[in-house]
């Protein structure tokens, strides 16, 4: 067969990590998941490594691990966030690959990616280099192999960055067919011009660089990516595999591929259902054998480049202009705010390549005191990033030490490391692609920034900050609120900066609403107890102890002493220190708890101020995910108390609510409260509690309708989806446990009768798992007469039907519609 098909997706999001946490904080706009990484994870790359191919009914024939069957590349912060947060999704995109190495010839189907979306034409040499380096790297540490091909983040090009790549031995890249300039055949002397989209996408081409070498090149079809992404392709599987297979030409007397490549989230998060229509696409065209999956490893080896192709350099695939939306007012932009102007994004790269070329040869100068070659040091400090384990960091220090160093030196370097690692996150191509400078992805590149100013204020002397906010002020925001760069800066950057007082107070704070052990985990800190007295004095706390506050990043560490006291609700004053000696601690633990044993609250609070000074905190000082946990166990005695309250309104006045209902008259306010409140309350507890039963339930809902009560739907489904995705763990547990799978099954009946939406994804991936690991055992015992197997089989058919899967045996397939 010479008709060859290669779907490619570049599943990619910008990091979201606080440069001081390393960790995402709560972004409500994601809910209901905790952050936009798990939402996009559960909608895509998840959903991608367990998609439906579906019958004609809608039921689930097979579930399917896309990425086995295309081209793909994720970032590695993505990898990153993925390898601790979405565990499954991240194993099977791991195996995904080892299945298309079976599939197509030993070639992988992964690819590497430039590390952290920089633009590479933009970047000095020096960076360019190192993001080349760390993208292998991370992809040899996650894949267990070397990468045939790297995606250049928004394929932004030059001869540089592929003369790099070809000496790292990555042998092919993917452009968009505008990339391309003039073509001909390798050794021939006449070039054609292929510009405005015009270049054969249907072959692999060979561009000649500086150095001698040559790149691989493949130029995606265009249109059909286009659609894909922007248009309504993906409503159909049959279809979106047709318009491929439309590509093909009868005149084609050799080798031909079709291929193109988007946005990976495209099949799922912005195409809600878009991994089931890849899937049956895939699925269409291989057993119908129209065409012959492949990936540009595979095809590169069958089909060499015949022709030479010379690129437009400095050109991207999502920019006209080339690659001007990364520096100037080119008029890109997402189309949302006409009257908003992109001015700030010279000024900001201004700014920041400010930063980078000064504190880069005080870099140089204080690392040399300690490694042997600084830049070889920052090309190999990936092996550090991808696992932070204290062998690792050893043996990094080993290889790149002049000399034995002590404790301060380690963490002089690592300190070091990462500000080189945040001055190259700063350059996050996302930080210029909207449209806004007070947005939150460009927000977050100056806070990478101001980490590197922090770092530089600790390893250098002389301070940078003030000469870097006269260049960010040039950026003007199109809020006028929001005025500058400066103002930005002080708005939402130095408040998100922390030092080990910080970490201490939220430790401290923390301490009030939860047991600590001897060492907690904070984020990338840990603290170490030495000493924690609390006293209680009514409803009011005080807490009095020293820790040792460590960065699990840097090694840095600080011996802290604190104060809390809680007043009740949210009133709280927090103070730490560096711990000063035993003399004065023991001054500080006797005075203040002196005071708060006779209930002088306002001397309490004024010692904290002596001892501590300005160092002084409240509840706003917790991290924001605590914050979120700390409140709410502060307020869930006054909502049960306000509960307990509607609850006694609705019972007493239950009858009168309904005739309201009843005769179409207006409930008042307060009633409609109490009817909503009570009722939520009551169904929320039936449907958390482990017997689920739908005879308590269903009573429930109908209270409800009958007192025109608004349900709170996102909530009870989030929690019935919660409950019946344990049910179904316990049952892939123990799947011959008849009576769990009879819960299972009231569950799902009581599902369809609800009048909000349960979303059992996870529960019918379970359940799937169930029916394909023990069918044939048990069909096999049933066949034999073994009465527990054939009930094992009746009942599992019924959990089969509940959930819309089709048992083994059937093979009926259609696409989704």
């Amino acid at each position: 067969m010479d008709r060859f098909i290669c779907i490619h997706g570049h599943f990619y999001q910008p990091p979201r990590e606080s440069p001081w946490l390393e960790a995402i904080e709560i972004q409500d706009s994601a809910f209901p998941y905790h952050d936009w990484n798990e939402r996009i994870s559960a909608e895509c790359y998840a959903a991608n490594a367990m998609s439906r191919i579906l019958d004609s009914e809608g039921r689930v024939v097979r579930m399917v691990n896309n990425y086995a069957s295309i081209s793909f590349n994720f970032g590695p912060t993505v990898l990153l966030w993925m390898e601790k947060h979405a565990t499954d999704a991240y194993a099977a995109i791991l195996e995904a690959d080892k299945q298309s190495m079976e599939k197509y010839s030993g070639h992988g189907s992964a690819m590497a990616q430039a590390y952290n979306h920089m633009i590479l034409p933009l970047a000095n040499s020096r960076d360019k280099k190192t993001q080349i380096i760390w993208g292998i790297r991370d992809f040899e540490y996650r894949f267990g192999r070397k990468p045939e091909g790297l995606w250049l983040p928004e394929t932004a090009v030059d001869l540089e960055t592929l003369d790099i790549m070809a000496q790292h031995e990555i042998r092919f890249a993917i452009l968009s067919p505008g990339q391309a300039h003039r073509v001909r055949p390798i050794g021939g002397d006449e070039w054609q011009d292929v510009s405005g989209e015009r270049i054969d996408h249907t072959m692999a081409y060979q561009v000649s660089l500086p150095s001698g070498r040559v790149m691989n090149l493949f130029f995606y079809d265009g249109p059909i990516s286009q659609a894909l992404a922007f248009e309504e392709l993906l409503n159909s599987g049959e279809e979106f595999a047709n318009r491929l297979m439309y590509e093909f030409h009868e005149d084609h007397s050799s080798p031909c591929l079709v291929h193109i490549a988007t946005d990976g989230e495209t099949y799922g998060h912005h195409h809600r259902g878009g991994d089931m229509a890849l899937a049956y696409a895939l699925h269409y065209i291989e057993s119908n054998g129209f065409a012959k999956l492949t990936n540009y490893g595979q095809y590169l080896e069958n089909q060499p480049p015949t022709h030479e192709v010379d690129i437009f350099e400095n050109s991207s695939w999502s920019c006209i202009h080339g690659i001007e939306r990364w520096r100037s007012d080119c008029g890109c932009n997402s189309g949302g705010h006409p009257g908003w102007n992109q001015a700030w994004r010279a000024p900001l790269r201004a700014a920041l390549d400010w930063l980078r070329d000064a504190v880069n040869p005080a870099y140089d100068r204080l690392a040399r005191r300690f490694l042997t070659d600084p830049w070889a040091a920052r090309d190999d400090y990936i092996d550090i990033i991808v696992d932070r384990s204290p062998d690792r960091v050893s043996a990094f220090l080993s290889r790149h030490a002049t000399r034995p160093l002590d404790s301060e030196d380690e963490i002089k370097i690592l300190q070091l490391m990462e500000l080189q690692r945040h001055a190259m996150l700063m350059y996050t191509s996302c930080g210029w692609f909207f449209d806004e400078l007070s947005g939150i992805e460009t927000v977050q590149v100056i806070q990478y920034a101001g980490r590197v100013l922090q770092l530089a204020d600790q390893l250098f002397r002389g301070s940078f900050e003030a000469d870097f906010l006269e260049h960010l002020e040039l950026a003007k925001s199109n809020i006028p609120e929001h005025g500058d760069g400066r103002t930005i800066y002080e708005k939402f950057v130095r408040p998100a900066m922390l030092d080990m007082k910080n970490v201490g107070a939220h430790y401290a704070i923390s301490s009030l609403f939860q047991e600590i052990g001897e060492r907690s985990s904070i984020y990338s800190y840990s603290a170490t107890r030495q000493d924690y007295r609390s006293f209680q004095a009514g409803s009011s706390k005080l807490a009095i102890g020293r820790a040792t506050v460590i960065s699990e990043v840097t090694r840095e560490s600080t011996s802290l002493c604190f104060g809390v006291l809680h007043l009740g609700d949210h009133s709280i004053a927090c103070g730490t220190g560096e711990y000063q000696g035993a003399k004065k601690y023991k001054a500080l633990v006797n005075e203040i708890s002196e005071a708060f044993a006779v209930a002088d609250f306002p001397k309490t609070i004024l010692l904290l101020g002596k001892y501590f000074g300005t160092s002084t905190y409240s509840l706003n000082s917790l991290f924001a995910d605590e914050r979120r946990k700390v409140l709410n166990m502060i307020m869930e005695p006054t909502l049960r108390e306000a509960e307990a309250a509607y609850s006694s309104v609705y019972e007493h006045h239950a009858p009168l609510i309904r005739f309201l209902k009843g005769s179409n008259t207006p409930q008042p306010k307060g009633l409609a409260l109490a009817a909503e409140l009570c009722l939520n309350a009551k169904i929320r507890e039936a449907i958390q509690g482990e017997g689920l039963e739908p005879e308590v339930v269903r009573p429930l809902l109908e209270e409800a309708r009958l007192a025109g009560a608004t349900l709170d739907a996102t909530a009870l489904g989030l929690l019935l989806a919660g409950n019946i995705e344990r049910m179904a763990e316990q049952l892939l547990e123990q799947p011959d446990d008849l009576s769990r799978m009879e819960r299972l099954n009231k569950a799902a009946k009581l599902v369809r009768t609800l009048p909000f939406g349960v979303n059992l994804w996870k529960t019918q991936n379970i359940c799937y798992n169930i029916l394909h690991t023990n069918w044939g055992d048990f069909q096999k015992k049933a066949g034999m007469g073994d009465k527990d197997a054939q009930e094992w089989i009746r009942d599992c058919t019924v959990l089969a039907e509940n959930f819309w899967i089709v048992a083994p045996e059937t093979t009926e397939i259609a696409g989704p519609r």
